[in-house]
């Protein structure tokens, strides 16, 4: 910007830029000042260096006018998320090396082509058990968010379980190996749906690809560290069934109780079938509003307002989901 020389017109002619960090939905902080005269250019920047390398790398994990351009629920959700995140990874790295112990990795009498038809029907089976559980369920995992989430780690967890318990079983392999492709089948639709869901909610900026980038991120960088915890994990524990048993009992006890932790956390604006029917009872209990309903002459359906605590709701026969209108 430029601005007048503090000691009037006989000074040389000069110009000032300063740089500033933020965004329209957090406080914007001075990180660096440049001054160029006729003669001159300084240039003088703001915050410690470890600092400002600290927030680059932050800026890579954080959407962008973090904390004000999310809601108040988004940082320890991500927490937990995170943390559940990294003891699936973790246990990941048992489940596999049993299951690949299963189909004969490492034996000679194993072969190629059976192993891989192996492979195959357990990718097949997951497969088609996505399309079925989002032919049957797509259209609810938006207003059930939370429940979805604790059912999606649920089903993930039984599908983890399921590939440890395959060498136990070698007669019954295949029909294991293809429950828990199952399994893990349904944590990837539900996961994934109501992984959009709550970003949408956590934008308040209309900033939900930065969220998701954002997120890709965090899950990236848990990922890494999970395996590698993994791996050491899986080194230590070799040979010892017990302890991979009690590793993994462990881990998934800690994964649901981070998962719990998780959905308790969030604060979602929107009413469900559920959420509507607790307030409801609450409002016909507590007798704190009023209620009107009146006949819609062009869509021919009654809606009904409901007032508490300074908010109103509507109730419409021809929507399952109650909005929030001021």
């Amino acid at each position: 910007m430029d601005a007048p020389h503090p000691q009037g017109e006989a000074a040389a002619g000069w110009v000032t830029v300063e740089e500033w960090s933020g965004s329209s939905a957090s406080a914007l902080s001075r990180t660096a000042v440049l001054t160029a005269s006729d003669s001159s250019l300084t240039s003088r920047r703001f915050g410690s260096r470890w600092g400002r390398i600290g927030g680059r790398m932050l800026g890579a994990f954080v959407p962008e006018g973090f904390p004000g351009s999310v809601t108040p629920d988004y940082v320890p959700f991500q927490t937990w998320d995170t943390l559940q995140g990294l003891s699936t990874y973790i246990r990941a790295m048992l489940s596999t090396q049993a299951l690949l112990g299963a189909i004969g990795v490492g034996e000679q009498s194993a072969t190629i082509i059976g192993a891989t038809f192996q492979w195959f029907l357990r990718d097949l089976t997951g497969m088609l058990g996505g399309i079925l559980f989002t032919f049957y369920q797509g259209s609810n995992l938006d207003s059930n968010a939370k429940m979805w989430r604790l059912v999606a780690d649920f089903m993930n967890d039984l599908g983890m379980l399921m590939d440890l318990l395959s060498p136990l079983f070698p007669s019954s392999l295949i029909v294991i190996m293809c429950l828990g492709s199952l399994s893990r089948s349904f944590t990837g639709v539900a996961s994934g749906a109501t992984r959009a869901a709550l970003t949408q909610h956590f934008a308040l900026a209309n900033n939900a690809a930065d969220i998701s980038a954002k997120e890709g991120s965090q899950e990236t960088l848990a990922t890494m560290t999970g395996m590698g915890l993994g791996m050491l994990l899986a080194h230590i524990t070799r040979g010892h069934a017990l302890s991979v048993w009690a590793s993994f009992l462990s881990l998934t006890v800690f994964h649901m109780y981070a998962n719990y932790k998780a959905v308790e956390s969030l604060s979602l604006t929107t009413l469900n079938c559920e959420r509507a029917s607790i307030l409801l009872q609450y409002f016909k209990e507590c007798s704190e509003g009023w209620r009107l309903q009146k006949q819609d002459p062009t869509m021919k359906t009654t809606t009904t307002f409901c007032w508490i605590r300074k908010a109103v709701f509507t109730f419409s026969s021809t929507s399952r989901q109650p909005q929030l209108m001021f």
